[in-house]
């Protein structure tokens, strides 16, 4: 059973998602929250396995929750689930660690099959938003610094070449024969060294600097 927790400061918001994700046999609200603050002070309690979290809200933005959540709870997902497709607030929510992002009409069979991608290490990324994130790694005025994935260990780099290529850890622990707890234990070591928060960080720092 995956354990949810809906951040979103509209009432009716936070309701349909609940409506819509419980349609799913294996997956399970165990909380809504209307704000940052809310939103940290629940994930503390109830210890989610992903949070669904909204952007513009009062007292304390999705931005700002979602860098504490991973600070403390690195274990736990931020799916982001938005109105806005704004460039700033998508490399916001990256760089904040968020796993994914997608936009509020998304469709329900998606929204469910997003939320379950995530919690296997996925990084669902709404097709609308993926071109500004495509662009932007991939601009031409950018030259490409290899040297940051110099403190990787070549199977570290054969680890990241895969998050690069959208793979779960599961996915990468078939791919190399390892385990998948092999495969953990290598992921957090990459993400110690690019000093970056999550999946989709690391992706986009090993497209951009053409080790995918």
């Amino acid at each position: 059973m995956i354990e949810v927790l809906i951040c979103d400061d509209q009432d009716i918001v936070r309701e349909g998602l609940e409506l819509i994700l419980e349609t799913d046999a294996e997956l399970k609200v165990v909380g809504v929250a209307s704000n940052g603050d809310e939103a940290i002070k629940l994930t503390t309690q109830l210890k989610p396995h992903i949070v669904l979290m909204d952007l513009k809200m009062p007292f304390l933005n999705g931005i700002h929750a979602t860098r504490e959540i991973l600070t403390r709870f690195p274990e736990i997902y931020v799916l982001v689930l938005t109105t806005y497709d704004n460039d700033e607030w998508v490399f916001d929510a990256i760089r904040a660690g968020a796993s994914g992002y997608l936009l509020k009409d998304t469709p329900r069979e998606r929204l469910i099959e997003f939320v379950k991608e995530t919690v296997t290490g996925k990084t669902p990324v709404d097709s609308s938003i993926a071109g500004k994130l495509f662009n932007h790694i991939t601009d031409k005025h950018v030259t490409p610094d290899t040297t940051v994935f110099d403190a990787l260990s070549e199977r570290e780099k054969d680890v990241l070449k895969l998050i690069g290529g959208g793979m779960s850890n599961l996915e990468i622990a078939d791919k190399l024969y390892l385990s998948e707890g092999t495969i953990r234990n290598h992921v957090t070591s990459v993400f110690s060294k690019l000093n970056v928060s999550g999946r989709t960080q690391a992706a986009l720092l090993a497209v951009r600097n053409q080790l995918v």
